[in-house]
C-alpha cells in the first residue's frame, strides 16, 4: 500500500508543488476573489493550530454542521492533516437527529454555520456525552451562549483562528509532521446515510478509499480536465458528492470557486463562468422548465422558430449519437438552430461550460438531449456514499442517455441472479460503524450489494432499471427514507395509511387514505368511506395533520401536497400485502394521474 494515499499529503503536495497557482475562489457581491495555493495552505494551516490547541488527537472525531463554504472545506482538510475523523452533518437534519449522530460517532469537536445550528445543540446538549467544544463559523447571541453548558467550550470563528495563528508561531514544524505520521488505513470519515427504517447508518471511510476514487476519476478524466479549469461548488458538503467535488482540486489542480448558496447558484455561474460543473439532475430540470415556461410566453412566431430549431437540432445529434455522419445542409441548420435558440441557454450556464456532470439521482434522457442542443455535454455518473460518490461514469468521448455510463479506474462491476448491481474497488466503505449486522448484509462474497437492478447495454455500459432498496431519491440528489414519513404520517388521528411518493421529483407529496371511523364518531353522520374522501372539510383536517407530521420532518423529507385515496388501501383491493405492507407500484399506477396533476398544480 502507498504510506502516501492520504487526502493531507495530497492537499500538502499539491499547493508546495504550485504556490502560486489559483486554488480557492469565492464570490463577494458581483466580484471573483481568489486564494493562491499558498494562501490555502495557510488557511488550512492556521485552523489545524486551532485544532491541536483544542487537544484533538489521532482519530478524533470532528462534526461540521452548516452550509457548503470555504471554511467547511478548510475546516475539514485541517480535520484530515491532523489525522481526525471528519463527520459531516447535513444542516437541514431536525435536533434530535443530529444528537444521534454526534453521539454515535462520538464527536468531540464540532464546527457549526450559525444561530439556528446551535439551537439544535442547546435542545439535546443534555444528551451530548462526548461533545467538549463548539467553535461557530457565524455570529452566535450573548443570551444563547449563556444557555450551553459549561462542560462544553465554546469559541467564536475570530476567537479560533486567534488562537491558531499564535499557536502556528510556537510550534512551525507540527503541521508538516502530523501530516507526514498520517496513514491510509486512518479513518478519515463517517458519512452517515438514511436507512429505510431505524436510525442514519455511518458508513466509515479510510484515507486511501478516498485517495483511491479520486485517483479513480482522475485516471478517467485526466486527458479532459486541465488546470486553467474551473469549478463552482456548490453541492452539500455533508452529501459525499458534494465532498468529492470539493477534493477533485486535490488531483487536479484546477481553480474551485465556492458558490454563495445554492439559491445563487444561476447568478453565480455568470460571475465564476465555471468550465466544469458537478450538479444534481434537480439544477438541470429546473433550466428545462425555465426554458419551456418562456417558451409558452411567446408569440406564435417565436414558438414556431423555437419549434424549428428543437426539430433541426435533434436531427443532427440523433445521427451523431448513433455514430452516422450528418448532411452539410443539417450541419448548417443546426449552427443556425444554435444562433437562434440554444445559445441562450448555453449562457445561462456561465459561458464557458466544457462539460457537466450529472449525480446523486437519475437524470431523465430528454434532459440530457435537450440540453445537448445547448453544447452542453452532460456525463451522467452513479455512486453511493459506501463507494465514496463516483464509480460509474458515461465518459466523455461519448455518452449514453439512460445509462450511468462505465467503471472508473479499479472499479469492477457484476450482477447478481436477481440483477442487482454489485461493485469491487478499493474506494469503498470499511463497515457500518457500530452496526456489524448491516455490515454483513452489504456484501456478498467480498463484493458491495448496491441495492440497484442494472443491466449492461450492447455498448457495455451500465444502465439501472429498477432500485431494490426502498429509497427514494430526489431530483436534488436527497436520499428519503418513505417508511419513517409514513409512520409519523400514520400517527395522526384521520390518517389510515399514507404512501410517499418523490422519486426523481423536486419534493414529496404523499397518497393518504382516511380513518373513516374517526370523521364518523366527530361528524356525527354515516357518510361512506368515497363521500368523505370528497368532503372539503375532511381535506381541510387532513390538511392540518400533514402539516402537523412535517414539524417532526426535516425540510427535504417534509410532504408539500397530498391527495385522498377514495378508498382505503386494503388486502382486498390488491393494495396491501398480506402482512399490511404497502404495493407501492401498484398504487402509484392506481393513482398516477392525480399525482402527476397534483404537481403540476403545486409546481406552477
Amino acid at each position: 500500500m502507498n504510506k502516501d494515499a492520504t487526502l493531507s499529503k495530497l492537499f500538502l503536495k499539491k499547493t508546495a508543488k504550485s504556490p502560486h497557482r489559483k486554488a480557492i475562489g469565492w464570490i463577494e457581491g458581483s466580484d471573483l476573489h481568489f486564494y493562491n495555493n499558498d494562501e490555502y495552505q495557510q488557511k488550512v494551516r492556521v485552523i489545524f493550530y486551532g485544532l491541536n490547541s483544542l487537544g484533538i488527537k489521532p482519530q478524533d472525531r470532528v462534526a461540521i454542521l452548516g452550509q457548503t463554504s470555504k471554511e467547511w472545506h478548510f475546516f475539514d482538510l485541517a480535520a484530515l492533516c491532523a489525522r481526525a475523523v471528519v463527520t459531516p452533518v447535513y444542516p437541514t437534519y431536525m435536533s434530535d437527529e443530529v444528537e444521534y449522530i454526534l453521539n454515535n460517532s462520538e464527536t468531540k469537536i464540532l464546527i457549526l454555520e450559525n444561530e439556528a445550528q446551535f439551537q439544535k445543540i442547546l435542545a439535546e446538549q443534555d444528551k451530548l456525552t462526548h461533545l467538549k467544544c463548539i467553535v461557530a463559523l457565524k455570529d452566535i447571541s450573548e443570551e444563547s451562549v449563556k444557555k450551553l453548558s459549561d462542560k462544553i467550550i465554546f469559541q467564536t470563528y475570530q476567537q479560533f483562528i486567534d488562537i491558531g495563528t499564535l499557536e502556528s508561531q510556537n510550534s512551525p514544524k507540527l503541521f508538516e509532521a502530523s501530516i507526514e505520521q498520517s496513514e491510509p488505513t486512518d479513518i478519515a470519515s463517517i458519512i452517515y446515510t438514511s436507512g429505510t427504517t431505524g436510525d442514519p447508518k455511518g458508513a466509515v471511510i479510510s484515507q486511501r478509499a478516498f485517495v483511491v476514487m479520486l485517483n479513480n476519476v482522475y485516471s478517467s478524466l485526466k486527458t479532459n480536465i486541465l488546470p486553467n479549469d474551473r469549478t463552482l461548488t456548490f453541492l452539500p458538503l455533508s452529501h459525499v458528492f458534494g465532498r468529492c467535488d470539493s477534493f477533485l482540486n486535490l488531483v487536479f489542480d484546477f481553480e474551485c470557486v465556492f458558490a454563495e448558496s445554492m439559491d445563487k447558484v444561476v447568478d453565480n455561474m455568470q460571475t465564476a463562468k465555471p468550465t466544469i460543473l458537478l450538479a444534481v439532475p434537480r439544477i438541470f430540470e429546473k433550466v428545462y422548465s425555465k426554458v419551456l415556461e418562456n417558451v409558452q410566453k411567446e408569440n406564435e412566431l417565436k414558438k414556431k422558430v423555437f419549434d424549428w430549431a428543437l426539430s433541426a437540432s435533434n436531427t443532427y445529434y440523433q445521427k451523431i449519437n448513433a455514430d452516422k455522419s450528418p448532411t452539410t445542409f443539417e450541419i448548417l441548420q443546426k449552427n443556425l438552430a444554435y444562433k437562434l435558440v440554444f445559445e441562450k441557454i448555453y449562457a445561462r450556464f456561465g459561458g464557458r461550460i466544457r462539460f457537466l456532470v450529472s449525480g446523486g439521482a437519475p437524470l431523465s434522457p430528454d434532459i440530457m438531449n435537450f440540453l445537448q442542443n445547448a453544447n452542453l455535454t452532460i456525463l451522467e455518473g452513479y455512486g453511493l456514499t459506501e463507494t465514496i460518490a463516483p464509480c460509474i461514469l458515461n465518459p466523455p468521448v461519448r455518452q449514453i442517455p439512460g445509462a450511468i455510463g462505465l467503471p472508473l479506474g479499479d472499479v469492477q462491476v457484476k450482477f447478481a441472479e436477481d440483477g442487482e448491481i454489485m461493485l469491487k474497488t478499493e474506494a469503498l466503505f470499511s463497515q457500518y460503524y457500530k452496526n456489524e449486522e448491516a455490515t454483513k448484509e452489504a456484501f456478498k462474497d467480498g463484493w458491495f450489494l448496491t441495492g440497484d437492478i442494472g443491466e449492461l447495454t450492447t455498448d457495455g455500459y451500465v444502465k439501472i432499471t429498477d432500485r431494490k432498496k426502498d429509497i427514494i431519491i430526489t431530483s436534488a440528489g436527497k436520499n428519503v427514507a418513505p417508511q419513517k414519513i409514513e409512520n409519523i404520517l400514520k400517527l395522526q388521528k384521520h390518517i389510515s395509511n399514507a404512501m410517499v411518493v418523490g422519486d426523481k421529483r423536486k419534493f414529496l407529496v404523499a397518497i393518504v387514505s382516511i380513518d373513516r371511523e374517526a370523521f364518523i364518531d366527530e361528524m356525527g353522520s354515516s357518510k361512506t368511506y368515497e363521500e368523505l374522501a370528497a368532503d372539503p372539510q375532511v381535506y381541510e383536517t387532513l390538511d392540518k395533520e400533514v402539516h402537523a407530521a412535517n414539524s417532526d420532518l426535516a425540510s427535504f423529507e417534509s410532504i408539500k401536497g397530498f391527495i385522498v385515496a377514495p378508498s382505503d388501501f386494503t388486502v382486498e383491493n390488491g393494495q396491501l400485502t398480506p402482512s399490511l405492507k404497502l404495493k407501492k407500484k401498484i398504487i402509484l399506477k392506481a393513482y398516477e394521474k392525480e399525482v402527476d396533476a397534483l404537481y403540476k398544480k403545486l409546481e406552477s
